[in-house]
């Protein structure tokens, strides 16, 4: 083969090479929380959330087998609801967060489901014990947001279950009870809009802005669901 025939077939495919490779996204931490339950004596779950996650992510949407998830959890930011709750589940003998103030998941593999919904197994570490864990993910959405800037965002449902004792998080165990279910929402939008400040409404925002031209055109998904 000729070698400008040739140069010019790595010229041609090199931008498909590009497009087919995972995009990277950073988790918004306004639109990413953590919400747990645990039982409280018996009588109930008792309800907590942790805002304002951080965390990067590499994601095709058409393809989940090169997705990867690193994601860091502030418990310093835990809320059960009430201020003394919160000082004693984050004390020395519970989540210790003064020696460990984040928990920190990084995924292994994904196994795609369908379009929308995956496995995602990893490691997470709380309180300095790492274990294995797989969350259940499912899509909402892959589109344009429609408030300014109007940045590429992908949005997330999650749910697991864990042990605390696995953790080493064992305390009051007459009243707390050993099973944690997590449940996490969270948006991610592409990372060359890192410097954006967060869709946040302002007080002077007069409605829904008009639509703009969205000049990412990377397919949505074939299953989605709007964002609410």
């Amino acid at each position: 083969m000729p070698l400008r025939l040739t140069l010019a077939l790595l010229l041609a495919a090199a931008p498909i090479a590009a497009l087919a490779a995972p995009q990277t996204w950073r988790l918004d931490p306004v639109h990413t929380r953590v919400l747990f339950a645990v039982e409280h004596a018996g009588f109930s779950q008792a309800l907590g959330t942790v805002s304002g996650s951080e965390g990067h992510l590499l994601f095709d949407p058409d393809d989940w087998t090169g997705a990867r998830l690193t994601v860091s959890v502030p418990l310093q930011r835990l809320d059960l609801g009430d201020a003394k709750w919160n000082k004693a589940v984050m004390a020395g003998n519970l989540l210790d967060t003064d020696r460990h103030p984040d928990a920190r998941f990084v995924s292994t593999r994904v196994e795609a489901i369908d379009a929308s919904h995956a496995r995602v197994f990893g490691q997470l570490t709380v309180r300095g014990v790492t274990q294995d864990v797989e969350l259940a993910v499912t899509v909402n959405a892959v589109k344009r947001h429609p408030m300014p800037p109007f940045r590429r965002t992908a949005g997330f449902s999650a749910t697991t279950t864990l042990s605390r004792k696995a953790f080493g998080v064992d305390a009051w165990p007459s009243m707390i009870g050993d099973t944690v279910e997590l449940r996490i929402e969270a948006e991610a939008v592409r990372d060359r809009n890192a410097g954006d400040e967060q869709d946040t409404p302002s007080d002077s925002d007069a409605g829904t802005p008009p639509p703009a031209q969205d000049s990412d055109a990377s397919p949505t998904p074939p299953t989605t669901k709007p964002t609410p």
